[in-house]
């Protein structure tokens, strides 16, 4: 399942088929589940799309479920449907990411303009997600030397100081700053900063030591 999907969980096989229905009524993929173990079988580690999610059901509860993908460390946006809202359980749904918390009977129009919402939301992160990973593996192609050379420059220290700092020839400095540019697919400290932006990670975090 890795293109955007609605993934519907419920244990009540008619709300599941009408859900099922309404999604396909508005062209979007919709994948069907009874149970959270059902649906935790079949998603995957990176699932793309939305999840329309019943709060009490046999088994693992929808709040149980949602406990466990923040603990996989996916971020899918989440529309909890139920009939037995109360606002403790609204508030701590919402505070661990939920987008929205309906009650049951749920209106058809409201739920696909939250559906679409949440589609938005969703291939935002997964963007953004790609941007930080290609970043990063671009980051692990650097030597000691050429982040010790980034860190300097980020700080906003010109060649030749870097140069007198690290107590290398300033052709060298030139030569490890090129390598970097080229390594990070930039080709100025100011772009180097506007990707990094886009992707969602703290200038700091570009000239760090790789993790061990």
């Amino acid at each position: 399942m890795t293109s955007a999907t609605v993934f519907i969980v419920d244990d009540d096989a008619g709300m599941r088929s009408s859900l099922g229905l309404l999604m396909e009524t508005a062209d979007l993929t919709a994948a069907c589940f009874a149970s959270a173990d059902e649906f935790l079988a079949a998603c995957g580690s990176n699932p793309q799309g939305c999840l329309i999610l019943d709060v009490r059901m046999p088994g693992s509860s929808g709040l149980q479920l949602q406990d466990e993908l923040l603990a996989r460390k996916i971020t899918l946006p989440i529309i909890f449907l139920t009939g037995f809202a109360d606002v403790p359980m609204t508030v701590g749904a919402m505070q661990k990411g939920a987008v929205n918390f309906l009650a049951k009977p749920v209106n058809g129009a409201l739920l696909l303009e939250l559906v679409h919402s949440a589609l938005q939301t969703s291939l935002v992160q997964h963007e953004a997600g790609a941007a930080r990973a290609l970043f990063q593996a671009r980051l692990l192609d650097l030597t000691g030397r050429e982040r010790e050379v980034l860190s300097l420059a980020l700080s906003g220290m010109p060649n030749k100081k870097i140069s007198r700092e690290l107590n290398i020839s300033l052709r060298t400095t030139e030569g490890h700053r090129s390598r970097i540019y080229q390594k990070l697919g930039v080709d100025s400290l100011i772009e180097l900063a506007q990707q990094a932006a886009s992707a969602g990670i703290n200038l700091s975090e570009l000239a760090a030591p790789p993790q061990t």
